[in-house]
């Protein structure tokens, strides 16, 4: 019998006793998930305590430090680009078929110089999305560290950190822009270029020509190495288009500009955009507009039109529509690209150019 008269059930007993456990798994289930993740142990991957950590170093990046990545990507990769053209051991393929029927080629120097962008860019920002022209072999994995050092041209422009969360992050990587010249040896029109991208809109160009080891870059909002010339030929200009189908855009060009318009066949993205800037280049061509009417990737345009609009320039597809640097990798509006102009005039005058770029 109990003290006091009385009597403790079995049920009784069992009832206190689930309690207390209750009382004493509260008081201690933080001290000991606490001590399990310093093990790996808890139930939540790395613990309540290393997670805000791991947050805060994938949560966003510095627009700052990848542009500084993506001006050594661009020209780490140019190295390879170049000393693969100059051995003359190009190891040339094709890829298939471009919508146009033309040869889609590869050279090792679009291999190189591809695994030495992506692979630097990917181990200084592994959290961001990065879209590449070739493909990544995870066999062939190289670790690139960068130095954490930003140059001082890109400090002098660009004073304070930029800073953007990952996941609005899309990176756009040509390894070696007009292959085709390249394995003609035109090597004027050869570059490389990376293009950084939030939310869909370009924000970051570079474009390295490595046989002149000139490069440019820009950054909307913030600075650039490069700029605009101080005039363009509106009325009769000088147009830059593909080598391809330069017939295409010059009858559409005469009927609206005259017979004075003069016509530029160039191979390139990247190089009929500086066309349209002030390079001190002695093998760069000058144009006052840019125009393409054909299916084009966006690894092809995409740094190019991050430098135009940090210029206050303009590159749209042929109907006047802005390009959106996500979701599929091509645009099939061909485009238009001005600088210090009226580019919206320029659309209205030119509407035969989107009708034949459908064909």
């Amino acid at each position: 019998m109990a003290p006091m008269g009385i009597r403790l059930s079995p049920l009784g007993v069992a009832v206190f006793f689930l309690l207390g456990l209750g009382v004493l798994y509260h008081l201690y289930s933080g001290f000991l998930a606490g001590r399990f993740s310093l093990f790996g142990l808890g139930g939540e991957p790395s613990g309540g305590a290393a997670e805000p950590a791991a947050a805060a170093d994938g949560g966003t990046v510095d627009l700052r430090e990848m542009l500084a990545v993506s001006v050594l990507a661009a020209v780490r990769g140019g190295d390879e680009v170049r000393r693969v053209r100059e051995s003359n051991v190009l190891h040339e393929k094709s890829k298939g078929k471009t919508r146009e029927g033309a040869e889609d080629k590869m050279t090792s120097g679009d291999v190189l110089s591809n695994r030495k962008m992506f692979y630097l860019l990917k181990t200084a920002f592994p959290s961001v999305q990065i879209n590449t022209e070739e493909h990544v072999d995870a066999t062939d994995k190289e670790v690139i560290q960068w130095n954490r050092k930003i140059p001082e041209d890109i400090l002098k422009e660009i004073t304070t950190p930029k800073e953007v969360p990952a996941e609005s992050v899309t990176v756009w990587i040509d390894p070696l822009d007009a292959t085709q010249e390249y394995t003609e040896d035109l090597r004027k029109y050869v570059t490389t270029m990376v293009c950084v991208a939030v939310n869909g809109k370009p924000v970051l160009g570079v474009i390295h020509k490595p046989f002149s080891e000139y490069t440019a870059w820009a950054m909307v909002d913030g600075g650039s190495n490069v700029k605009a010339r101080s005039s363009y030929n509106e009325k009769t200009p000088r147009i830059i288009v593909s080598r391809s189908h330069s017939g295409m855009v010059k009858q559409v060009a005469l009927q609206t500009f005259g017979n004075q318009t003069t016509i530029i066949p160039a191979g390139g993205a990247g190089y009929k955009v500086l066309a349209l800037l002030d390079v001190p280049d002695m093998n760069q061509e000058r144009a006052d507009l840019y125009i393409h009417v054909t299916y084009i990737k966006k690894w092809d345009i995409c740094a190019g039109n991050a430098i135009l609009k940090a210029l206050g320039g303009h590159m749209t597809t042929l109907s006047g529509e802005e390009i959106s640097y996500t979701g599929s990798d091509g645009i099939e509006g061909g485009l238009l690209a001005s600088i210090r102009m009226n580019h919206q005039a320029l659309v209205r005058k030119l509407p035969d150019l989107e009708k034949t770029g459908h064909k």
